[in-house]
């Protein structure tokens, strides 16, 4: 096959939902999508149907292998335990590239001796599959950005002072947002908890049962972070002269192992809007000077990780200060470990990039409901993230003459985690006008994001724009079928008769099951396993009996109806077999898989891939092309597919289709 392009880029884009940003694009807010279309091609509504189901580690690996999740093996977030899925009590992680059956564009082009690049993407790209030195893999054993699963050390933070506080104190998840000083008792930190880097592809394997109503509830947005507290007092002690009316405070970190001093000074007209950070009070210089409210980031200082100290970098805002000193509030990113190259192949790769590009972004995520924290804090630490992922992505390119670059990034779906459920509702004393603002101004960073790859069409390179789904906000409440990751939701099957607790002294239901009575249970997101007797090692149903069984467990799941609405609250439910259908099933699948209905999802997950929320919001996917062998400003009519990708970008470039492909080249958009 004769190639019709020389240099393609995937570009990436987690949670990017069609249906809002043509929304978008037609109110002019996004130019350079815009502009990416008119020079390109897609679908009218730019959308792509997704596979199943709608969550990131099987969506990826679908989009690189052009495989369904039942023929590369990973079927969700987490998979089942046991080495063919058969341990109902455990789950395990789903982003190890030795899960995946199918093989990988990325190891096709490499193989073919073109020089390829894989870029934090979360869906089997790591460890490497293939030993080529044609390729380079970064990361992608986690979702949200390039080394924050094994290099992001220390919990993000909020330095609260005053010149009433009385003690320094440093609270483990204490601070629920920049208001309110939530000076929580009982929270010290104990051994082994906080935010230290772990190698992900290393997490044993987890269980837990959800058996109320309150702990179903999947809220991101409310993760509390830690918090100092700490007086601020006139200056004392120092090696230097502070200057004339200064004021003193500290900050721990570190679990509290780690503390600096802080100047808070005040400028010519008297009034306090500085920060200055130093080591101790013998330090002439600061290791970092902090204007009140701007975002500082790359400050070079330490954390303790393992009982040792490591050089990191962190981003800091101050987000208040009182004009006579008396008050101070301020936020602080989690740190990052910029020589953990743990997650770069090669090894070399990382001190390149921090040399001729800069320090990996510690990622923020903050939330809570409040405006300042997402806005001015998290989302300015994806701002930076943008800057520095395309600005390295393009030193690579031209550094080391890429030809075929597959990159992900996460900002649109990890900001949508915060935001998107509270859209029609607000969160807390947030209304909902300012949550749309907030999640708006999500997909013009994206627009800027795109802006920065835009001079690349001039240089003959092809660019694909995908997402492995969108995100929902619901119009009703979330349905109680959902699961969390790494539990079994024994909320209805306990109802209904087929997951059976067992009990304490009182009667009462504890969190554990009685697998000598448990005929089925819901797991993961959308799976139900029968327990089935010589499959499953507790196994009680007779295989003879199985399919009656299903039989009943679809019927009641039809049968669920919201008790607000009296809407059925399961769209779909279909067997192992007859999952085929949607690309699920298999030895990695249960042996009956739903889908939540329409209206009472969460955010994404949970539902079929064609699924529109409140809002103009979908669970749908993204498809733009633009650039060598596309057509220019061209629509076509054709329903693109995920599996589709994989095989358009084997015949742009020339090469074989990775040998699992179910999809075909789009030849619509070809301009052959």
């Amino acid at each position: 096959m004769k190639a019709i392009a020389e240099k393609v880029l995937v570009l990436g884009i987690d949670g990017l939902d069609p249906r809002l940003t043509k929304y978008y694009m037609d109110q002019g807010l996004m130019p350079n999508f815009q502009k990416f279309c008119q020079r390109g091609a897609s679908s009218e509504d730019l959308n792509m149907i997704g596979g199943q189901p709608t969550v990131t580690p099987p969506m990826w690996t679908t989009l690189a292998t052009g495989a369904s999740p039942r023929i590369h093996g990973i079927t969700d977030y987490v998979g089942q335990g046991g080495e063919h899925g058969e341990d109902l009590e455990t789950v395990i992680y789903n982003f190890d590239s030795r899960r995946c059956h199918a093989e990988q564009m990325w190891n096709v082009s490499a193989e073919a001796g073109i020089k390829t690049l894989v870029w934090h993407w979360p869906g089997s790209s790591w460890p490497p599959s293939s030993d080529s030195p044609n390729l380079t893999v970064v990361d992608g054993t986690q979702p949200g950005g390039v080394n924050i699963g094994n290099a992001q050390v220390d919990g993000e933070q909020l330095v609260i002072a005053s010149t009433t506080t009385t003690e320094l104190t440093f609270k483990y998840r204490a601070a629920s947002d920049s208001k309110v000083p939530c000076f929580i008792e009982g929270m010290e930190v104990e051994e082994g908890e906080g935010a230290n880097g772990v190698d992900l592809l290393k997490i044993p394997e987890v269980k837990g049962v959800t058996i109320a109503k309150e702990e179903l509830a999947i809220d991101l947005s409310s993760i509390a972070l830690d918090a100092t507290y700490s007086p601020i007092k006139e200056p004392s002690g120092w090696s230097f002269d502070v200057p004339e009316g200064a004021k003193e405070a500290y900050l721990n970190y570190s679990k509290g192992l780690i503390r600096r001093v802080l100047l808070i000074k005040k400028n010519e007209a008297g009034v306090y809007d500085c920060v200055e950070m130093y080591r101790n009070k013998k330090s002439d210089k600061p290791i970092a000077i902090l204007p009140l409210n701007v975002f500082v980031q790359d400050i070079v200082d330490e954390a303790i990780v393992d009982e040792k100290a490591i050089p990191v970098t962190r981003s800091m805002r101050v987000l208040e200060i009182a004009p006579d000193g008396s008050n101070l509030r301020m936020w602080m990113s989690p740190a990052m470990d910029f020589n953990n190259d743990q997650t770069w192949h090669p090894k070399g790769l990382l001190k390149e990039i921090v040399d001729n590009v800069g320090y990996p972004v510690p990622i923020g995520a903050a939330g809570s409901g409040d405006v300042r924290l997402i806005g001015e804090c998290t989302r300015e630490s994806w701002e930076q993230a943008s800057r520095w992922t395309a600005s390295c992505i393009k030193y690579l390119i031209e550094a080391h003459e890429y030809k075929l670059v597959y990159s992900h990034f996460h900002n649109v779906d990890l900001q949508g985690h915060l935001l998107v459920q509270y859209l029609r509702k607000g969160l807390k004393d947030t209304t909902p006008e300012q949550m749309q603002e907030l999640f708006k101004q999500v997909y013009l960073q994206t627009d800027r994001y795109l802006a920065q790859y835009m001079e690349l069409l001039d240089e003959g390179w092809t660019i694909l724009i995908v997402s492995d789904h969108g995100q929902v906000c619901p119009e009703h409440e979330v349905s109680t079928m959902i699961n969390q990751v790494g539990t079994v939701n024994a909320y209805h099957m306990a109802k209904l008769g087929y997951t059976v607790l067992k009990k304490d002294e009182n009667g009462n239901d504890l969190h554990e099951i009685d697998w000598s009575k448990t005929t089925a249970v819901a797991t993961r997101f959308n799976h139900i396993y029968v327990n089935l007797k010589g499959r499953n090692p507790y196994g009680i149903v007779e295989p003879k009996d199985q399919f009656e069984l299903e039989e009943k467990i679809m019927t009641d799941l039809y049968s669920l109806k919201d008790e607000e609405t009296g809407y059925r609250m399961i769209q779909l439910a279909l067997r192992n077999r007859d999952a085929a259908l949607l690309g699920m099933g298999g030895e990695q699948s249960g042996d009956i898989i739903y889908y939540i209905a329409e209206g009472f999802n969460w955010d994404h997950a949970d539902s079929i891939s064609t699924i529109d929320g409140w809002g103009h919001t979908s669970v749908r996917s993204t498809f733009i092309g633009a650039g060598k062998g596309i057509k220019q400003n061209f629509v076509t009519p054709r329903i693109v597919h995920h599996v589709d990708i994989t095989p358009t970008v084997a015949a742009l470039m020339g090469l074989r289709m990775p040998a699992q492909a179910e999809g075909a080249p789009i030849y619509q958009i070809l301009d052959v």
